[in-house]
């Protein structure tokens, strides 16, 4: 009798699915009877925290991105869009494309890590005009469109135009919101020597949030700092302000201090860039896992209840915080934590030995607010200026898991000390919504 390989299946190569895929590795790496699949859509992992410095262009395209195919050993690697999920048949299935058809995967074990994307919370004008930060394209184009904002108003003689030129909105104001602020307008006034024509007056950077603060989760002296700090970059903050939309060329804003929300406000501005929420991928939303505000829902080992021998991590997935009875925050500290408690359990899945239940503390958060300075707050402890933001280059560098990439990244951050950023405006094109294929009939044709 033939025995056959127990096949598990990882989806997603962020931080979860990678660091689950990594652990799955050194316990089985010379066990020819498991098999181990990863599926992701890019062939890199992406370093989010670095993103807003890519868009502002201190750091290099390539230099936040490893190779997935350099991190792995023993793992089997499919460049691919995850299509739909069956939990009944064991099937997962891939998209295909215009060079190659879609297929089919059986597997014996699953990890789903498929993270989020980006909540425009059904808002189709902001979905269709404002830029994001989600992805290494997101950085790209807004870099892009920021230089396009500079070059359009050197020469522009009408005032309110220029002025909604160079007026730049930043929805959100949790890490990815703040930061990407804080990047933006150390760029813009960084470049604004090349452009004689524009004054430091004459650019401004607006954060909008619907919350009563910025920064949700950091400690009130923390969160009045880097207030505080911000504001004295040059940079508006307005609390407690929803956007109901936006066209292209008009951002409309209410106050929800107003409770009859008549108080709507319009501000002129060409660029709006959403960081206001994520919420699960489409391929969650439209799977048959039971789900908890759009993500699945987890028991005590991060396994699907109905489903055994499935698993969601990372963004993904609702795990609740037993003090305060809340969801934890998404962040790759979490979903690193989610991946090598998964890893554990699948082996001892395979093995019959005892799984372990999640359990999760924060080591810390992080944020750097611009030129020098950030807040943190590590093992209780608070920081803030120039100590906080050693500290988040210090400890993100040393989470970048390939020694070549923290090199350039350390190059490119020596560099900025000593040298203005580039300003060329590369011509990137947004990414057209890929077409789907048929899969193949036979599930096990690439086997």
């Amino acid at each position: 009798m033939v025995k056959t390989k127990k096949r598990i299946v990882v989806l997603g190569g962020g931080f979860a699915g990678l660091e689950c895929t990594r652990k799955l590795e050194s316990y089985f790496l010379r066990d020819l009877d498991v098999e181990i699949i990863l599926v992701n859509e890019d062939n890199f992992l992406l370093f989010t925290p670095m993103l807003p410095q890519v868009a502002s262009g201190m750091i290099e395209t390539r230099h936040i991105i490893m190779p997935i195919r350099a991190m792995i050993e023993k793992t089997i690697f499919y460049e691919d869009r995850v299509k739909n999920i069956d939990p009944f048949g064991k099937i997962v299935t891939l998209s295909g494309t215009a060079e190659k058809r879609g297929i089919s995967l059986h597997y014996d074990y699953l990890v789903i890590a498929l993270g989020s994307q980006t909540n425009f919370f059904g808002m189709a004008s902001i979905e269709q005009h404002a830029y994001t930060m989600k992805t290494l394209n997101d950085a790209m184009i807004l870099r892009n469109r920021i230089i396009d904002m500079l070059e359009q108003a050197e020469n522009q003689t009408n005032p309110i135009l220029k002025k909604s030129l160079l007026t730049f909105i930043v929805v959100g104001a949790g890490f990815a919101g703040i930061e990407t602020a804080g990047e933006l307008i150390d760029f813009v006034l960084d470049a604004r020597k090349y452009y004689p024509h524009i004054s430091k007056q004459d650019i401004h950077v607006i954060i909008l949030e619907a919350l009563p603060s910025i920064l949700p989760g950091f400690s009130e002296k923390l969160v009045k700092f880097a207030h505080q700090k911000l504001i004295q970059r040059g940079i508006d903050i307005r609390i407690n302000t929803a956007v109901t939309s936006f066209d292209g060329t008009e951002v409309l804003i209410k106050s929800l201090q107003d409770n009859e929300n008549k108080n709507i406000e319009a501000i002129q501005t060409k660029t709006v860039i959403w960081t206001a929420g994520v919420t699960p991928v489409d391929t969650i939303k439209n799977s048959i896992f039971k789900t908890e505000k759009g993500k699945i829902a987890v028991n005590e080992f991060l396994e699907i209840p109905d489903f055994p021998n499935v698993f969601a991590i990372g963004d993904c997935c609702q795990t609740i915080d037993p003090i305060t009875k809340n969801p934890y925050a998404p962040t790759a500290q979490l979903a690193e934590a989610h991946a090598k408690i998964a890893a554990h359990n699948l082996y001892a899945l395979i093995r019959n030995k005892q799984k372990k239940s999640f359990e999760y503390r924060t080591k810390g958060q992080m944020a750097i607010i611009g030129k020098r300075s950030g807040i943190a707050s590590v093992f209780g402890i608070n920081v803030h200026g120039f100590l906080a933001w050693w500290l988040w280059r210090s400890v993100y560098l040393s989470k970048i898991s390939r020694l070549e990439k923290r090199v350039r990244v350390l190059l490119d951050w020596t560099i900025d000390l000593f040298f203005d950023r580039d300003i060329s405006r590369l011509r990137y094109l947004k990414r057209e919504s890929s077409k789907e294929y048929k899969e193949l009939d036979e599930v096990d044709d690439v086997w």
